[in-house]
């Protein structure tokens, strides 16, 4: 028999008072909302421990994964904000030494950001903490569990990420 856990109690807990409630679907989305909620508090830690902001982490994070150098308008597509967002983030890390900017190797009027040694430093013990973290938690599955899980949870976002369809309205019932 498999281990129980807190959220078999609260499906059980639930299931009289909602007859409908599908057990399995239940105790999915709650454990990946448990999941997730552990994953940011331990974001959360070690960006408080490096004194670093969520945004700056999140920039850090967006230009190290474009090879530590970008357009401020790329690294606004990438973070999915309005490119005059970016300048104050970019100011600020800056100011720290994260950051420089640095004339365009592409456009001689455009100017790039590129990550200096310090904010890649910054940027892997922050990022090395969270994958740590997530190796020890995935560590429970197989190998081929962990590609299992990841391919179930791939169908589901792109479900999740097409539109909704548009709420049935029972006829005569209330709105």
């Amino acid at each position: 028999m498999t281990e129980r856990d807190p959220v078999d109690e609260h499906v059980a807990r639930w299931l009289p008072v909602l007859p409908d409630l599908d057990p399995d679907v239940e105790g999915a989305v709650v454990r990946m909302s448990l999941l997730t909620r552990h994953l940011r508090a331990v974001k959360d830690r070690a960006l408080a421990e490096l004194d670093l902001q969520e945004k700056e982490y999140g920039t850090l994070h967006a230009l190290a994964g474009r090879g530590g150098r970008a357009a401020p308008s790329d690294i606004a597509a990438d973070l999915r904000m309005a490119p005059a967002s970016i300048t104050a983030r970019v100011d600020a890390l800056v100011r720290r030494g994260f950051v420089r900017r640095i004339p365009s190797t592409v456009d001689r009027r455009r100017i790039d950001v590129e990550l200096t040694d310090t904010g890649r430093a910054y940027w892997r013990r922050a990022i090395g903490v969270v994958g740590d973290e997530e190796h020890r938690v995935l560590g429970a599955l197989t190998p081929d569990e962990r590609r299992l899980l990841s391919d179930l949870l791939r169908r589901i976002t792109l479900v999740a990420e097409r539109s909704p369809a548009a709420p049935s309205r029972n006829v005569g019932g209330p709105l």
